[in-house]
């Protein structure tokens, strides 16, 4: 309570969705590794955001965190963000002439920050929780100011990176879907103008099942008594698969590939996951080693990777996958009935040349998203003994 100018939490409720407007920033809008994840947004009106801001208005500079449930989430607000808190989260205003804001920051990921929260987490009937009354009491440990500067310099060269390469994904995900759009929603293909077009269908191209070209492989039902948090092994769920991001950090692991597990469950860079349950229709690509395939989440496999990825990335593929689920309790969508649901496919001659631009982009982003795996757990190592003394700046 004596670095920062204030302590707010969000509102104790959820207010009415929008299709657009304003950001209700939610714990599942920030990442394990301290940043803000807007690839799955929940809007509010721009009308009801003054009733929503009334504890506080986020601004550029406020560290952003989770209070309940999902303890231990971090981020900074960028100063171009508009919207409030969600609920079970809340922000501190560094005062910057009693700590700097970013060295406050990367404060929290220390085991010393992480063993101060945990000897205050108050264990709920549902959920923990962090007693915002008494946060202002948790004691930190701040060096000189001008060595809060130095480290925190240091590791925002780490995340300066992380963004800019975040920033190129997601800009070749852009220009990857835009292409498929304009190609083969909106009809405007190479050599478009001299294709007939009878019904809406370009000539030679063809209406048939999904299955009659691209494999929708299940995963295999892993026993969780088999867990075992030191194992090589990585289990993927649906948790992970998130719409266009492969999240490989938030797993259950294990030290043997059981013997009757099907060969397709090994996940290799560039494999292509499609969620079958919940949140249907999440299609990401898989970066990183010694994954597997869990049930409930499917494996895209295509002669035409890139083709596919953009197909099963599209909002008419999204829309025909969560008509066709279906479930009491949640969502479930069945991989054989995925497989039968028609679609018009292009020819194979204009097939090739898409694969041939955008599989390329496909394979940048792979790699970007891996050097950004790279950087993290490269600044993660670094954390600590910046902030323990152990490197001197």
């Amino acid at each position: 309570g004596d670095v920062y100018e204030g302590l707010y939490d969000g509102p104790h409720a959820t207010p009415p969705t929008s299709d657009d407007g304003a950001i209700f920033l939610g714990i599942s809008n920030i990442t394990k590794d301290g940043h803000i994840d807007l690839s799955d947004i929940k809007y509010i009106n721009e009308n009801d955001l003054p009733k929503w801001t009334k504890r506080v208005t986020p601004k550029g500079g406020d560290i952003v965190f989770s209070y309940e449930a999902t303890l231990n989430l971090y981020a900074i607000i960028p100063d171009d963000f508009w919207g409030c808190l969600g609920r079970r989260m809340a922000l501190i205003r560094p005062d910057e002439t009693k700590a700097h804001g970013k060295y406050l920051y990367y404060y929290f990921f220390s085991e010393e920050w992480r063993s101060t929260v945990s000897s205050h987490i108050i264990t709920g009937a549902t959920v923990d929780r962090i007693p915002i009354a008494k946060f202002p009491k948790f004691i930190i440990s701040l060096p000189p100011m001008e060595k809060q500067h130095k480290i925190a310099n240091i590791l925002s060269n780490y995340d300066d990176l992380i963004v800019n390469n975040k920033k190129q994904i997601k800009l070749l995900e852009e220009a990857a879907q835009r292409l498929y759009k304009e190609w083969f929603v909106d009809l405007r293909f190479p050599g478009y103008e001299d294709v007939k077009v009878v019904d809406g269908v370009p000539e030679g191209w063809t209406e048939d099942t999904i299955d009659s070209k691209i494999d929708l492989l299940s995963g295999y039902a892993f026993k969780s008594a088999e867990f075992n948090g030191e194992g090589t092994y990585k289990i993927v769920t649906i948790k992970n698969v998130k719409g266009g991001q492969f999240d490989g950090d938030n797993v259950s692991r294990m030290v043997d590939i059981p013997k009757k597990m099907p060969e397709h469950c090994k996940l290799s860079d560039g494999d292509i996951l499609l969620s079958l349950t919940g949140n249907v229709g999440r299609v990401c690509i898989v970066h990183g080693d010694n994954y597997l395939l869990n049930q409930r989440v499917a494996k895209i496999k295509s002669d035409n990777p890139t083709y596919a990825y953009c197909l099963f990335r599209s909002k008419d593929m999204f829309d025909k996958m969560n008509n066709l689920a279906n479930g009491a309790a949640q969502q479930n969508l069945s991989p054989i009935r995925t497989g039968k649901i028609k679609v018009v496919f292009p020819t194979d001659k204009l097939i090739s040349a898409f694969e041939g631009i955008v599989s390329p982009m496909i394979q940048e982003i792979t790699l970007l998203n891996k050097t950004v795996l790279l950087l993290s757990q490269a600044r993660d190592r670094l954390l600590p003994k910046l902030m323990n003394g152990e490197i001197e700046v």
